[in-house]
């Protein structure tokens, strides 16, 4: 049994499923946990005293997956009396009560606006041996004054807004992240300083339309803004940002992009259809034609950039003649990878209730002709990068072939993925360092270097990794109980002990 005895901190898993967003709210609930008393229990410990699952409404089949591993979890909580689950994200948001008449073995359901009240919920369903769930309406707290804890050393999220004011037919985010709501820059900025200050050297701006951000505060110009002012942070090589919307990209953000030296030429710029037709059924405010002078825009002013893009195949209504012109945009556009969908129906959404749906087999067919489309020209793409030096920010877990191979892996300040021979600096290369290194061999979803990197850098990041120190951002607790010992106070090393 694990559960915890008495006197020792209990332990917890989150388990993530779903967007950047959901990883970076994972990475707080870490946070609030561990400053309220609990310690990470090790991944191959399948019996933690508390397993939060924070879901996803969006992907398919999202709400069996997760009833399925709460049912796989049911016979270890009966064996190990104390132990805790607790369900939170889009899908609890969702789902709110259902979840425990599915599954009343679940301890606690939080919602997307409540994350801070996770560790109170946990302590009151133990107290009164009984589910609590609480799920809020609209956003309590800005999550990102929520101690976090990081997964990396090198790289973090930095959350500038929360929620979509967007009525995208196929999307159910809105109703469940709510209405956008915006971080004031100061506070953004403040943020992104600490993880500098930890040793982290590339940050990523994250929102659900971070382009949109400062309509809260009656500023259109203010993500340009944001990103300029990132660009004076000292010791700050890389900034990257997701996603944005065609209907709000404007001119001032790509002169920004190109006019500061540490906001990488990497754009997410998802694109969904190049149908004019299926994008107003789709209710999204732009046009093809919107979307591929954007492209020129950027492409222009940064010759250089790799742009990647999110598309929905088989929507309701599309016809062949629609799917071709999405074709011929992708053609057009030159993206360096796409994430591509099979549209399925989302229950609360307006497109599960249209006309037209389309019969698996016919989507399924234009999702491979697709794949196959986006394949060739990313790997076309890649091709013209064979024989350039690069700048690889050295990564954990990107490159799942890296053992058999010898080789180590990271992301490009264009975002590819590199595989890279360490030659001479093996052994000495550290997550977190950047390496310089030129570019042997090109395939669709990734670029090689099998020669001797050109340098190695080692860094503050490549430090933390090799100490196995995570970054840690405090936040503001609110007053959260704490669980377990409390921490030993160090001993006064001279002077007075208390200011």
């Amino acid at each position: 049994m694990t559960t915890a005895a008495a006197g020792s901190p209990r332990t917890y898993q989150v388990r993530t499923y779903g967007c950047q967003m959901n990883v970076h709210d994972s990475e707080r609930i870490s946070g609030l946990l561990e400053q309220a008393g609990y310690v990470r229990a090790p991944q191959a410990d399948d019996t933690p005293d508390i397993v939060v699952f924070n879901t996803c409404a969006v992907r398919e089949n999202a709400d069996n997956r997760l009833y399925g591993n709460l049912g796989h979890l049911r016979p270890v909580k009966d064996k190990h009396p104390g132990m805790q689950i607790a369900v939170g994200g889009c899908l609890a948001q969702k789902d709110r009560g259902e979840i425990v008449r599915r599954a009343p073995w679940v301890d606690v359901v939080f919602g997307t606006h409540n994350i801070g009240a996770l560790p109170v919920l946990l302590e009151r369903a133990r107290h009164n041996a009984a589910a609590e769930v609480e799920i809020l309406e609209s956003l309590d707290v800005f999550p990102s004054t929520l101690p976090t804890r990081r997964e990396s050393t090198y790289a973090g999220w930095v959350s500038i807004s929360v929620g979509c004011n967007n009525t995208c037919t196929f999307c159910i985010v809105p109703s469940l992240r709510g209405k956008e709501k915006d971080r004031r820059p100061g506070d953004i900025l403040s943020e992104v300083r600490a993880l500098v200050d930890e040793g982290v050297l590339e940050v990523t701006l994250l929102g659900q339309n971070v382009n949109s951000y400062g309509v809260e505060f009656g500023d259109r110009y203010a993500f340009g803004k944001l990103l300029r002012a990132c660009g004076e942070i000292d010791g700050l090589e890389r900034v990257r940002f997701t996603s944005p919307h065609p209907k709000d990209f404007t001119d001032d953000v790509i002169a920004a992009m190109a006019e500061t030296p540490n906001v990488c030429h990497s754009l997410h710029m998802p694109l969904q259809s190049g149908s004019d037709d299926v994008l107003k059924a789709m209710r999204r405010s732009y046009r093809s034609e919107r979307y591929l002078g954007i492209i020129e825009k950027v492409r222009t002013a940064m010759p250089d950039a790799a742009i990647t893009t999110d598309i929905i195949v088989g929507f309701p209504g599309e016809t062949e003649a629609d799917f071709q012109r999405t074709l011929d945009v992708v053609r057009e556009s030159r993206f360096s990878s796409a994430f591509t969908f099979q549209y399925s129906k989302r229950p609360g959404t307006p497109a599960a209730t249209m006309d037209g749906q389309l019969p698996k087999q016919v989507v399924q067919e234009r999702y491979e002709r697709l794949i196959a489309c986006v394949e060739e020209i990313s790997w076309a793409e890649n091709k013209r990068l064979v024989g350039e030096a690069v700048e690889v920010l050295v990564a954990v877990g990107e490159g799942r072939k890296d053992e058999r191979t010898g080789r180590l892996s990271g992301r490009a300040r264009d975002g590819r993925l590199v595989h890279f021979d360490a030659g001479s600096f093996a052994g000495s290369i550290r997550p977190g360092d950047i390496v310089r290194t030129t570019v042997t061999y090109a395939a669709p979803h990734h670029l090689n270097a099998d020669g001797a990197p050109l340098s190695h850098r080692r860094t503050r990041a490549g430090d933390a990794a090799e100490a196995g120190r995570s970054p840690r951002t405090p936040g503001v607790l609110l007053g959260l109980p704490t669980i377990g010992a409390p921490a030993v106070a160090p001993a006064p090393t001279g002077g007075c002990a208390a200011h």
